[in-house]
């Protein structure tokens, strides 16, 4: 059984700042961090390799300095990885990195669970996911909060949704995104992190994973930044006092007199 979990290094957001001329965020002088959300997508693929011996591989696109977000991973117990590195990829949107991703898994060899975060703390669209499913052409589950059951050839997931859980079961092949609720990430092993220091990280090219280059980088997205800015903060401050449920009422009436609710 094959598990690939997409893995992205992103720039600390406590650090982060937006140039103000070109609109994009900043990332020199800034430390760079695996994406919060993909601990937890390892943590997942970890706690399927618990149940079922699966080998785990972990996969990024990004500069050089990505492979320490993936010797980081093979810290924590995933069993090899892979990085996409090419000035072709830079600059790709959500449609372009979920293609070169989606090339990259099929170079890797066919994969029964594909693990992703559930979103990247840097652009926060929650879209690569699907994206990597629709071009696999393969089911997908947004928003896997915990395992219900972990079979050889299934999964039951409990996954979020805007009006509460739903438990689902699907096959393999399958793409999941994973939110926190699946577990805290485990810590990194004195054993693995000798691993990891020593693992040899491949380093793949759009000629390695067969891509077209005109659906990389900025050719390969049609989505384009055009403005980034701070909100101004404005409007009335109110201020309440008194107890919990007299405060409560007043704002319910607030809202009602502003036709709110």
């Amino acid at each position: 059984m094959k598990i690939v979990v997409c893995v992205k290094q992103v720039p600390d957001i406590s650090q982060s700042k937006v140039d103000p001329e070109t609109y994009t965020i900043v990332r020199t002088g800034v430390d760079a961090v695996v994406n919060p959300f993909d601990l937890y997508a390892v943590e997942a693929a970890l706690q399927i390799k618990d149940k079922t011996g699966a080998i785990v591989t972990a996969i990024s696109m990004g500069p050089p300095q990505a492979e320490d977000a993936l010797r980081e991973v093979i810290s924590m117990g995933v069993d090899n990885a892979v990085l996409l590195s090419s000035k072709d990829f830079a600059g790709s949107d959500t449609l372009a990195t979920s293609y070169s991703l989606a090339k990259g898994i099929k170079q890797i060899g066919e994969a029964d669970v594909i693990v992703t975060g559930r979103q990247a703390i840097d652009g926060d669209t929650a879209q690569v996911g699907p994206g990597i499913a629709e071009h696999l052409n393969y089911p997908v589950i947004t928003d896997v909060n915990g395992f219900l059951e972990i079979g050889d050839s299934f999964l039951k997931t409990r996954a979020m949704t805007e009006e509460g859980y739903v438990d689902l079961s699907v096959g393999f092949p399958v793409v999941i995104s994973v939110g926190k609720g699946i577990g805290e990430p485990r810590m990194p092993s004195l054993r693995n992190k000798t691993r990891s220091r020593k693992e040899i990280i491949p380093v793949w090219s759009p000629e390695d994973i067969d891509a077209d280059k005109s659906l990389l980088g900025l050719k390969g997205s049609p989505t384009q930044v055009v403005k980034i800015f701070t909100p101004e903060i404005g409007g009335q401050v109110l201020f309440l006092n008194g107890e919990p449920l007299a405060q409560a009422e007043r704002i319910v009436g607030i809202l009602s007199e502003r036709h709110l609710i």
